[in-house]
């Protein structure tokens, strides 16, 4: 089933320390075009998505946010810098002993020294923050891509609509074709022989212009490649596998041979039908434009 490029997906999961939420958002790009926003300090997590989206979706613009929201509040670690603590405890010690001081020294006393304890923010675990990421960034690629999957499913409905629509209008056309084919062979025999005022004309020459004229305005082979091509474009759309381009591709083949069908035809019914047509094949081609 074909897939849209317009989509959203979410997914929240929470762990020891953390939570995450990460979201998806995409419409349609002709190349995958991945933006990621995360906390400056998740940094490292930004190559280990753009190494695995690649893998999922391989056409639109894709806004990544990745939120975490700390479960424990304070994630600072306390150390005791026992060097400088000693350092203040010696020097308080030969200061007693320089001044005939009492000993007085107390805990809470060589706590008020700076830098007797450093105050750091706990190391952070790479590898188990990028492994919990990607939990979540897979669940949430599958909702976008049962986002993306929905609205496909949309599309095709209004495509095989189209087609239809498409394939009456080619018929028509195919019906028409040949009575505008006799009806010109009949307005030029007519008018050679006005030309000539009944002057005596070989029949087999009036025959073989006549072919060479009406041969330049049949449309079989036209109507034949359109329709080769509008069975192209309903086996794509039924496709599993990305065919946002080569739908694009046949939709500019299909427009062609609609174009080269009215340029070939002076009859007013097929240009006026050749019109309708091209008209639902823009609106494919609009719609074309938001396939993987």
């Amino acid at each position: 089933m074909i897939k849209s490029m317009t989509g959203y997906g979410q997914c929240v999961k929470q762990f020891d320390d953390y939570r995450i939420t990460v979201e998806l958002k995409t419409v349609n790009n002709r190349y995958l075009d991945t933006n990621v926003r995360v906390y400056k300090q998740y940094s490292f997590v930004e190559e280990l998505i753009r190494e695995v989206v690649p893998s999922k979706i391989s056409r639109g613009k894709l806004d990544i946010a990745i939120l975490f929201d700390n479960i424990k509040k304070d994630d600072r670690v306390v150390t005791l810098n026992e060097e400088v603590a000693r350092g203040y405890y010696d020097a308080l010690k030969n200061m007693a002993e320089v001044f005939n001081l009492t000993d007085d020294i107390t805990v809470s006393r060589l706590a008020h020294f700076p830098d007797v304890f450093t105050v750091e923010k706990k190391e952070q675990d790479k590898e188990k923050i990028n492994a919990d990421v990607l939990s979540v960034l897979n669940d949430a690629i599958d909702d976008l891509t049962s986002s993306r999957i929905r609205e496909g499913e949309r599309l095709k409905k209004f495509f095989d609509e189209s087609f239809d629509t498409m394939e009456q209008l080619v018929l028509n056309i195919e019906k028409r074709s040949p009575e505008t084919i006799e009806e010109f062979a009949e307005r030029i025999k007519t008018r050679v022989k006005d030309f000539t005022e009944g002057a005596e004309i070989e029949e087999s020459r009036l025959l073989s212009e006549v072919c060479l004229y009406t041969d330049k305005i049949n449309i079989t082979e036209e109507i034949t490649r359109f329709r080769s091509h509008l069975k192209e474009m309903r086996s794509l759309v039924l496709s599993n596998i990305p065919v946002g381009r080569k739908l694009d591709f046949t939709v500019q083949e299909l427009n062609r041979e609609a174009n080269t069908m009215g340029s070939k035809c002076n009859d007013y019914e097929i240009s006026r039908l050749v019109v309708e047509l091209k008209s639902e094949i823009e609106k494919v081609r609009e719609q074309v434009q938001n396939i993987e």
